[in-house]
């Protein structure tokens, strides 16, 4: 049985060939979905540049257990790790708001009651476009006067909350 496992996956050959690539990526669909599921519905959602590079980092893991011939036990074995280390500084970033704006970063304010602030977009690389086109989608504004606050979030989305009465 190991040895038709061996030869299935080509877990000791120089190079993979078509059906055990296939194979692997078999396994590793359901090893990824799996650690994903663990890992919680941030892992891979819309969020902050903490919750990118390790999805990225994931992704380039687990996908070499797919194409190539290393050993398909340590490299999995390596997602796990990431998702683990994803948990654990998810769960530090949620009892320490330090380590939390150290990997998430903070919020800008660039609206307060109708008056842009100027250097906080400039230091978040929003331009007035940006900001009309949030103002539009999230709170149906066309004026900035009309805006109460507009946060650029962690996650890199701007909110808008209208001014009372617009």
């Amino acid at each position: 049985m190991n040895d038709l496992l061996n030869d299935a996956l080509g877990l000791d050959a120089e190079s993979l060939g078509v059906v055990q690539m296939a194979l692997r990526a078999l396994i590793i669909y359901f090893v990824a979905l799996a650690f994903v599921r663990i890992g919680d519905k941030r892992f891979l959602g819309k969020n902050t540049a903490f919750d990118v590079v390790i999805a990225i980092m994931f992704g380039s893991i687990m996908s070499r257990a797919i194409t190539t011939a290393q050993e398909f036990l340590p490299i999995i074995v390596a997602g796990g790790v990431l998702v683990a280390l994803h948990f654990v500084v998810a769960l530090a970033a949620f009892h320490s708001d330090r380590i939390g704006t150290l990997v998430k970063g903070e919020e800008r304010t660039l609206v307060r009651d109708g008056d842009i602030r100027w250097g906080e977009m400039a230091a978040a690389h929003i331009t007035p476009r940006d900001l009309a086109g949030a103002m539009r989608s999230q709170g149906k504004l066309e004026a900035v006067s009309d805006v109460h606050l507009a946060t650029l979030e962690r996650s890199g989305d701007i909110s808008v909350i209208p001014r009372e009465g617009t």
